[in-house]
């Protein structure tokens, strides 16, 4: 019998409101006996000038930082669940669906809205993006 989800891809910016997307890819891979990939686009817009793509390499680490330590969350949350980590670099809803693509993802699980303020708003445009452009399910979970 095939597994309705045998690969899961759970987007992760290690905000307090992704959790709820976090705990929710788990609970489905724990039920669904799933792998999960979880994945932090550090995304390159906001920290590259139209002039020159250059991002320093401090602030690069800073960044990578930031998304090891998300990942690491979910990998420390999994109890059971497999999960294979991913820290990449570029627009996060092509770098998304593309990753979903390549790997033979069956489930993006998104989460509606991550930070809060403006890149609250920028996030949940993500969102959109990720179900408009995904070859698979998507599942965006709502914060409280």
């Amino acid at each position: 019998m095939t597994k309705l989800f045998e690969k899961i891809l759970l987007t992760t910016d290690g905000s307090d409101i992704n959790q709820i997307a976090v705990k929710k890819a788990l609970e489905i891979a724990r039920e669904c006996d799933s792998t999960i990939h979880a994945i932090y686009v550090i995304d390159k817009a906001p920290v590259t000038s139209s002039q020159t793509e250059i991002m320093t390499g401090e602030l690069y680490d800073e960044l990578n930082h930031e998304g090891e330590k998300a990942v690491e969350n979910v990998k420390n949350l999994a109890e059971g669940v497999n999960v294979e980590t991913f820290v990449l670099f570029g627009r996060p809803a092509k770098v998304i669906t593309d990753f979903a693509e390549k790997n033979n993802i069956d489930l993006i699980v998104v989460g509606s809205h991550g930070k809060s303020g403006f890149e609250r708003l920028i996030l949940g445009s993500i969102a959109e993006s990720i179900i408009r452009m995904a070859h698979c399910m998507v599942l965006v979970v709502k914060g409280k």
